[in-house]
């Protein structure tokens, strides 16, 4: 029993040291993911608490959250770094990396359902999201999570190109899209948290 928990640990740290290594490569590549990352999986990890997911579900959203922008590393740094507006063909590119995070991930069999949900985190509860058009509970759980919070991160986070926006801002925007973006019970749970992570977040943004 002591060898297979000793095995179990040591397989553990070492999926984490990958992971940490893959965040590591698409922070050198895109300055704004520095942080970012950190920050999302933080509240997906809370808003699991508040919904009562627990266990390896939970942990497979939080690693999720951490790499939910892992497939940047596969856009053109021109793209991914520009300081102004995208065009549509650069738009387009843009909306090209959940589905090329899904196939980096998918690789793996330990990796393919956080491949999954990585895929789908920029779906919508309407149906107008990306990539593949699906909507509501056919989104899964931790890309519907892992939505809204990187909503609220890039909302309330200072770039290069623009001031950061107000929390009080971001409930409003959480709030008007209930129903419409994100998944109304869990956005619920975002907009009870908002005042917390308001204050927990606001010393880990750097401008870039």
């Amino acid at each position: 029993m002591f060898r297979d928990f000793i095995k179990n640990f040591k397989r553990k740290e070492f999926y984490h040291d990958i992971i940490e290594s893959l965040i590591k490569a698409l922070e050198v590549k895109d300055l704004y993911t520095k942080g970012h990352s950190d920050r999302v999986a933080k509240m997906a990890e809370d808003m699991c608490k508040e919904l009562g997911i627990r266990g390896r579900t939970r942990e497979t959203i939080h690693i999720a959250a951490h790499l939910h922008d892992i497939g940047k590393i596969g856009i053109p740094d021109g793209i991914l770094n520009k300081p102004g507006n995208l065009s549509d063909d650069e738009w387009k590119k843009i909306k090209l990396h959940p589905t090329i995070g899904h196939d980096i991930l998918g690789n793996s069999k330990e990796l393919k359902q956080i491949s999954k949900i990585v895929l789908h985190h920029h779906e919508r509860w309407d149906g107008r999201g990306y990539p593949m058009g699906i909507k509501e509970k056919e989104i899964p759980i931790g890309s519907r999570i892992i939505a809204i919070c990187d909503a609220i991160d890039a909302i309330t986070s200072k770039r290069s190109y623009r001031d950061s926006m107000s929390w009080e801002f971001c409930r409003m925007e959480i709030e008007k899209n209930l129903s419409v973006m994100f998944d109304p019970t869990f956005g619920k749970v975002a907009l009870k948290l908002i005042p917390l992570w308001s204050q927990e977040l606001k010393y880990s943004r750097k401008v870039v």
